[in-house]
């Protein structure tokens, strides 16, 4: 299944806009943004995902196999619990992102949708000897969102599920709560020189205290040593502007170009707000210009050493 094409049969649903670019295929909104973005902080509702990659890991040697090449510790995992774990180059850059859970007979997972058949590939090119298979199963499986859960689904029965757990709440909303979490996508959150430390993923898809790793140099270092040479935020951006600023768009400090914006949504509350990464040595309490938009930042990952996993509550 194709990204660029896919088409999700939850698009006929009354109301329904298509989201643009990464997120084509599935609703954005389904007329009512700020109503769905209050639908979902109360648990209720769900959020079509099914343009998202899926794929499944099987195989005796599985959960030993993918904690071998992973941050997370996966040996040992149980059943359905759900986790997040990355694969980082050997200088410690982040290639790939995914969250599943195992099954008790595989390990299933999702990514992004332009991700999963590198993903597939990489991991089947490791297999070596170990008793595993790789494949992907987005043709007949979706992700899709009840409340704050993922679950998997399948395509076949998107319809039916469509009924048992509505109404619908488009991709922004889920944005929204993702965005004001703090919580980073990859690839819209990050770049290719991005490492876990610099935006929140040590202690969360990345465990401190298991063996070696692809990357794991670098992950350590950093932690333990030394400060993350950029750092993630929330931008509380300047409403009466009109418009969100463009991902990737650069954000600047004193006419100097200090970072570049990530993820943007309207929240129901807050207003226009932004992920964005920054140098670790841009002022905490310092406003910036984020493609041009006055902003206002919010710590996420502290910059620090050793504080830079503390969450942000609210």
């Amino acid at each position: 299944m194709s990204p660029a094409t896919y088409r999700s049969p939850l698009l006929d649903l009354p109301g329904a806009v298509e989201a643009e670019v990464p997120d084509t295929g599935v609703a954005a909104h389904y007329g009512n943004p700020f109503a769905e973005q209050k639908l979902l902080a109360a648990g209720e509702g769900f959020v079509d995902l099914s343009h998202l990659g899926v794929l499944r890991v099987s195989g005796a040697d599985r959960l030993g196999w993918l904690h071998s090449l992973t941050t997370q510790q996966l040996e040992g995992l149980p059943p359905r619990t759900t986790t997040m774990s990355l694969i980082l180059s050997p200088q410690g850059h982040v290639e790939h992102a995914f969250t599943g859970y195992d099954d008790g007979e595989a390990f299933w997972a999702w990514t992004e949708p332009d991700r999963v058949a590198d993903l597939v590939d990489w991991l089947d090119r490791m297999r070596f000897m170990m008793r595993v298979e790789v494949t992907d199963e987005t043709a007949e499986w979706a992700a899709m969102q009840a409340g704050e859960a993922v679950e998997l689904v399948a395509r076949s029965s998107l319809p039916s599920y469509a009924e048992e757990h509505g109404p619908p709440a488009g991709i922004w909303a889920a944005e929204a709560q993702r965005i004001l979490a703090g919580l980073p996508r990859l690839g819209l959150d990050t770049d290719h020189r991005t490492i876990p430390n610099e935006v929140g993923w040590v202690g969360t898809a990345v465990a401190l205290d298991k063996g070696c790793y692809r990357g794991q140099e670098t992950v350590a270092r950093v932690h333990t040593l030394g400060r993350p040479p950029r750092r993630l935020i929330l931008l509380n951006l300047d409403g009466s502007v009109d418009r969100l600023p463009a991902r990737g768009s650069d954000v600047v400090l004193d006419g100097r170009v200090v970072g570049f914006v990530g993820s943007s949504v309207r929240h129901h509350e807050l207003g226009p707000v932004a992920l964005a990464v920054v140098k670790r040595n841009v002022p905490v309490d310092a406003d910036v210009l984020a493609d041009g938009v006055a902003a206002a930042q919010e710590v996420v990952v502290d910059p620090e050493v050793g504080l830079h996993v503390r969450p942000r509550l609210r």
